[in-house]
């Protein structure tokens, strides 16, 4: 341990380790400081998925700079990154209408994809439906990583070549601004020193903050995944398959001319509607497919009433869906789970600035890994004025 930091990062998920690696970049010493001996939050329990085509301009831009550093750390040091592309598969002619009107919106955005007939869909994706694709959009830029994998070759990248110190099974109970200097206050009682300190530990701010957390607009969304037993006869399914329920999901069809219009059509009283349900599939390295998702929301303060249990009801009705979509060899499911992250309800990400030298940064939502790599660049320069 050193006397002191330049920066201390409390939480050691995607969004808290992007902030330390800028810092790095920029010359500082930074710690991080995990409560846990690793990362068991949203940063684990999602899909891999970095995918700027999903997001706003503001955000496509941080998704845009997140694509270019996740490829510079890979061509230096092995993350399990793949660059596949990405897919959204229409299913009618309103979803069709909508990926046409986001293709010329990202040829003004600078960005690129291309739309793809229903012919050269059902060429690219093997057991893909001919009774379900109408045509897609690709994005061939965008890229997968391993969730369970990644955050941990990222942070060996970064002890190893960057310098960080990287403490696990730390719990922080305490910060306090002294003259000069801001400290983390373990539960140990052991004392860490900085310049500044981030807190980057999602809902988990509570334990210091509770005042500010049960006063702040962050919402909690529970989403329940699955993933098959590896497929069959070699099997390939390339890259992220976002489907018809996705692109009337995901906000950058929200820029789309049409979208008011077909949204307003849908069916509010529907399962998809109610579990906030659209079907995505990845095949991981070992040949699985993982499956998903669903959204139940509930009040931070009031995380628990999302409970600890799995919907068997969300769970079969994605694997029905799924299997409308594409044929896998098979839909043998080995592992079943859910993840927890939160997000704010009027705004992109929770930024709360303690004092001068104290940052609250959370609350990033679905858009982590994609969007934290480029916005922690963008904040770091912000909060350090360089």
């Amino acid at each position: 341990m050193k006397d002191k930091y330049d920066l201390i990062i409390i939480g050691s998920g995607v969004l808290g380790t992007f902030h330390a690696y800028h810092a790095l970049l920029n010359g500082m010493s930074v710690a991080i400081l995990e409560k846990n001996g690793k990362p068991e939050g949203a940063t684990v329990r999602n899909f891999g998925q970095v995918v700027p085509s999903g997001m706003d301009r503001k955000w496509q831009n941080f998704g845009k700079e997140s694509l270019n550093i996740y490829k510079n750390i890979q061509s230096q040091f092995d993350i399990n990154l793949r660059q596949n592309g990405t897919i959204y598969l229409a299913s009618n002619e309103e979803e069709m209408q909508l990926i046409e009107e986001l293709h010329q919106i990202n040829m003004s955005n600078d960005y690129m994809s291309t739309l793809l007939t229903k012919e050269q869909c059902l060429v690219k994706y093997d057991g893909l439906r001919a009774d379900y694709c109408k045509g897609g959009l690709f994005f061939p830029q965008e890229v997968t990583v391993e969730p369970n994998t990644m955050i941990h070759k990222l942070h060996e990248f970064m002890i190893l070549n960057l310098g960080l110190d990287l403490y696990t099974n730390t719990s922080v109970v305490n910060t306090e601004n002294n003259v000069g200097e801001v400290v983390a206050i373990t539960s140990t009682g052991i004392t860490y020193k900085a310049s500044k300190i981030i807190i980057c530990n999602g809902s988990d701010f509570k334990i210091l903050y509770p005042e500010i957390y049960n006063n702040s607009d962050l919402i909690v969304s529970k989403l329940q995944m699955l993933q098959t037993k590896p497929q069959q006869n070699n099997y390939k399914l390339n890259g992220s398959i976002l489907t018809g329920l996705t692109i009337r999901r995901y906000e950058s069809f929200e820029e789309c001319p049409s979208y008011q219009s077909i949204k307003a059509k849908e069916n509010p009283k529907s399962f998809e509607k109610k579990y906030g349900v659209h079907i995505l599939f990845k095949q991981a390295m070992d040949g699985s497919v993982i499956l998903g998702d669903s959204h139940e929301y509930a009040s931070a303060k009031e995380i628990d009433s999302l409970g600890f249990d799995l919907n068997m009801d969300i769970d079969n009705f994605m694997i029905e869906e799924a299997k409308k979509i594409i044929d896998l060899p098979n839909y043998e499911i080995q592992k079943r789970w859910f993840g927890m992250y939160s997000q704010c309800k009027n705004k992109d990400i929770f930024e709360y600035t303690v004092d001068q030298n104290i940052h609250i940064i959370t609350g990033i939502g679905g858009k982590g890994m994609t969007g934290s790599a480029g916005f922690a660049k963008y904040n770091i320069a912000k909060i350090f004025n360089t």
